[in-house]
């Protein structure tokens, strides 16, 4: 069996520019940016169960830092990308969070199904959601809550390709398409969608992939352990973290070779997607592990069942205020895109965030 090692930067401190090393010396610039850095990684070995699984370290101008059994060409290389600045994504810079609003139009799904089920409707709310500050509009016509039921693809064509197609005559909006079928990218991307947003990280349809191929589109990529139907039933894992890292790790470079280009991928861990309560919580401590896969982290935690089972918050639209702290919870270890549903909201708590942390009502740079 090959043995398998992983790095977690342990985020320390967020800087501006002039406060870092231009050199590259302690403290290192997280995925480029000027707004976070970091000075130590967690060395992870699958292998061990024990003491010895993980170890602190820092001082990475040594070239022994890793010492044995980890692997140093694999530990330099993730190590690298860990560093390395990400590539805009449809014309966002990844040097600082962007905020994805959430349109469903859906009479199903688990927190707003029914509200924007119409075309009307649906693009007013993807309005009003770039006026409260969404920088790309993910529209939807699929629920796929836990116990979903899949969607017709008609149905789902007529959900969505109409929204896609009167934002894209009104406005200049990034527009991403939340969806599973491969018919239904081809046509949303002709439609004028800006990037593909696929649950099942294109492996729920046959043709996904070749159709993401052939648009040239961004893709983002999530982690999900079974159908929506029966995800929830009894997810299983070794290690959850280290499972969906391997899962996502995969995933990538079958898409790279079928030709997508890796500064086209955004990946997601998956939040509430085959996994319980102590796996969704295991995944959010440890975001930043994510980094080590080169490209932008998506993290999608907005009024899902977790914080509900945290607080004891039996509705989704009671499920604002945890919302905001998992997203800064994911803004403190350097995800690059957050899906909500508050846009508003989470916006001005990032900025307010980010200005604390820099000590400057300029708030930071990037």
């Amino acid at each position: 069996m090959i043995r398998r090692f992983y790095l977690r930067p342990v985020i320390s401190l967020a800087a501006q520019s002039n406060r870092l090393d231009p050199n590259g010396a302690a403290p290192y610039r997280l995925c480029g940016r000027h707004d976070i850095a970091f000075t130590h990684v967690e060395l992870i070995d699958r292998a061990e169960k024990g003491e010895g699984r993980c170890r602190l370290v820092g001082g990475f101008d040594a070239q022994d830092w890793y010492h044995p059994p980890f692997d140093g060409g694999q530990m330099w290389a993730t190590f690298e990308a860990i560093v390395r600045a990400r590539a805009p994504i449809s014309g966002f810079s990844m040097e600082r969070p962007r905020i994805m609003g959430i349109v469903n139009v859906t009479p199903d799904s688990f927190s707003d199904g029914g509200q924007h089920a119409n075309t009307k409707a649906a693009v007013a709310h993807a309005v009003r959601l770039l006026e409260e500050g969404a920088d790309i509009l993910d529209i939807g016509g699929e629920s796929t809550r836990p116990g979903s039921d899949t969607v017709a693809l008609r149905e789902e064509l007529a959900r969505v390709i109409p929204v896609i197609e009167a934002l894209r005559a009104t406005t200049k909006a990034v527009i991403s398409v939340d969806t599973r079928k491969a018919e239904v990218m081809r046509q949303a991307a002709a439609a004028g969608a800006d990037i593909l947003n696929d649950v099942s990280a294109l492996t729920h349809d046959p043709k996904a992939l070749d159709v993401a191929v052939a648009s040239g589109l961004p893709v983002m990529l999530m982690h999900a352990q079974g159908d929506p139907k029966t995800m929830n039933d009894n997810p299983q894992y070794d290690d959850v973290v280290l499972d969906v890292f391997d899962y996502l790790a995969k995933r990538m470079a079958e898409c790279v070779t079928a030709g997508i280009a890796k500064d086209k991928i955004v990946v997601d861990p998956g939040i509430g997607f085959g996994k319980h309560l102590h796996h969704n919580v295991a995944v959010m401590k440890s975001l930043s592990l994510y980094h080590g896969l080169g490209v932008p982290v998506l993290l999608g935690a907005s009024r899902k069942k977790m914080i509900g089972q945290l607080c004891d918050v039996p509705h989704a639209r009671d499920r604002m205020p945890g919302s905001i702290a998992a997203a800064l919870c994911g803004v403190a270890q350097g995800v690059q895109i957050l899906r909500v549903h508050d846009v508003a909201e989470t916006r001005q708590a990032v900025e307010v965030w980010r200005a604390s942390i820099a000590g400057t009502e300029a708030g930071l740079a990037g």
